[in-house]
């Protein structure tokens, strides 16, 4: 049957949240999150006192058992349990500044936290924690067509300031992370990646508190090298207290997700592979193997069951895109078909990731192709017949613009990857050994399809030894992202995090 691209979808916005909740995981989230998560009192003596704290703060100095410790130690990925020293609740620059100083005095490591989504190194008692989840101030240049976005800023932020002008940002799936750690980590948008290139490819101008203390605003004529490396680096060269980006002018997406019964995987997944080599790069979408909960969250078409959803995000008409799309629909009867055009406002509905704060095992990889062979494998080890039952593996759709060097190069590497690998599942602490050795199953069995290297936004905290961090990079930027933290942070006081080491 022709799918009408004009007919409403039977969802309205409301129920595909819902819906995408469901899909998310954040119906697991009361099943199988700890029922404690360490706090402030299960913390270790501190090694630091109030009388050497900075004063004159806008935001707070924290030591544990502070009013406020435990709030600002809260964390997306409940595996993260920071216990640092001293925090620094900042609200502005300055106080960035004033946390980055005391570091420094006391030799302490620096951490980061604005929404605590990725793990990575363990945040203990030695260290200085600056939070910047108060800083969320947000400005749009339409004429420019530019953005500015403090650190604490999240995306749903910035698209709801962007799309009262008619502009949309290279935003991630979801509007609850943080707009400065996804764009220093390369920033691959499922809304527009493929056309427009990573969001780290876009950045104006970057500030940046370095090691020693300096507020800078760095850009390509200012300081090339650093610009270079802190769009693709991270949190290796200092704290960003700001980013200014471009914006595009998109309004409406033809997007959602078409989710179909487990049985019908195989069939999704040939199709999908044959179907990614003819579209045009206006075209982003991933597929993902999916394990529905057996409860009522779930809407009764779902429930229980395994599940094949395919993302969509197209930034065409909604009949090219309809036209396009065919090849997927006819490959099997879908459970579910949601994808329909939408105010680029919507943009959340299309992945529907959880909201709610879980404990999250992830895992992840590139790959060179997606073969037939690969996909027998891929369904072999995480399909509805795989002996472990992972929540969620991804495939995600590379190449266009994400292939492409942008026109201020930067350190994002691996751009010859065809399709990103995700692996994640939620669970308690008693699952966590069962979880990895799973997941770490899957990595090994796609092994014969990676292109060796990984994405650094997709990697965890199994992912921290320096050789698996020198994958994120090609060898030659590498190099000189080692050049660079050797001249700005040669003491390595920004460690914590997927690191680079000055030597």
């Amino acid at each position: 049957m022709e799918h009408d691209p004009t007919a409403r979808p039977s969802l309205n916005r409301r129920t595909l949240l819902g819906l995408g909740a469901a899909v998310g995981l954040t119906a697991l989230l009361a099943a199988c999150a700890p029922k404690e998560t360490a706090q402030a009192g299960n913390s270790p003596k501190p090694v630091f006192d109030r009388a050497g704290l900075p004063t004159g703060l806008k935001g707070s100095a924290l030591l544990p058992g502070d009013p406020g410790y435990a709030d600002e130690i809260k964390t997306y990925n409940l595996l993260m349990a920071p216990q640092p020293g001293v925090i620094i609740a900042a609200a502005d620059a300055s106080d960035v500044q004033a946390g980055v100083r005391l570091a420094a005095e006391r030799g302490a490591p620096v951490a980061v936290l604005a929404t605590g989504h990725q793990l990575s190194a363990p945040i203990g008692p030695d260290t200085v924690l600056i939070t910047t989840r108060a800083m969320r101030g947000v400005t749009v240049d339409a004429q420019r067509r530019v953005a500015r976005a403090e650190a604490g800023v999240r995306w749903g932020q910035v698209v709801d300031e962007s799309v009262k002008v008619g502009l949309a940002p290279l935003n991630g799936s979801t509007p609850i992370v943080g707009v400065v750690g996804y764009t220093l980590g390369g920033g691959l948008s499922p809304t527009m990646g493929r056309a427009y290139g990573y969001a780290a490819d876009h950045v104006r101008s970057v500030d940046v508190v370095t090691a020693d203390g300096r507020l800078r605003t760095v850009t390509a004529e200012t300081d090339p090298d650093l610009f270079f490396a802190v769009r693709g680096g991270k949190s290796n060269f200092g704290v960003v207290t700001a980013i200014e980006f471009d914006l595009f002018p998109v309004k409406t997406l033809y997007g959602g997700a078409i989710m179909f019964d487990g049985a019908d995987a195989g069939k999704v997944l040939h199709a999908y592979r044959e179907w990614v080599k003819t579209v045009p790069d206006e075209m982003s979408s991933s597929v993902a193997l999916m394990r529905m909960p057996d409860v009522a969250a779930v809407p009764e078409p779902l429930r229980g069951k395994f599940v094949t959803s395919v993302r969509i995000s197209y930034i065409g008409s909604p009949k090219s895109g309809a036209k396009l799309l065919g090849p997927l629909r006819g490959a099997a009867k879908p459970i579910i078909d949601a994808v329909h055009e939408m105010p680029y406002s919507d943009f959340a509905t299309i992945h529907a990731d959880p909201v709610d704060a879980a404990p999250i095992y992830e895992r992840t990889g590139l790959l060179k192709e997606l073969t037939a062979e690969t996909v027998d494998e891929l369904l072999a080890a995480a399909g509805p017949t795989a002996s472990f039952p992972i929540t969620m593996t991804e495939i995600r759709h590379l190449g266009g613009a994400l292939g492409r060097q942008p026109a201020q190069p930067n350190a994002v590497s691996n751009r010859d990857a065809a399709f990103t690998l995700f692996v994640a599942s939620v669970g308690t602490p008693a699952d966590a050994a069962a979880i990895k050795k799973a997941e770490a199953d899957i990595i090994r069995r796609m092994q014969p399809w990676s292109t060796g290297g990984m994405y650094l936004n997709f990697m965890a905290g199994e992912d921290v030894a320096p050789e698996a961090v020198q994958r994120a990079y090609q060898p030659d930027v590498y190099q000189r992202l080692v050049a660079v933290k050797r001249k700005v942070d040669p003491t390595n006081m920004f460690r914590l995090n997927h690191n680079i080491k000055p030597a």
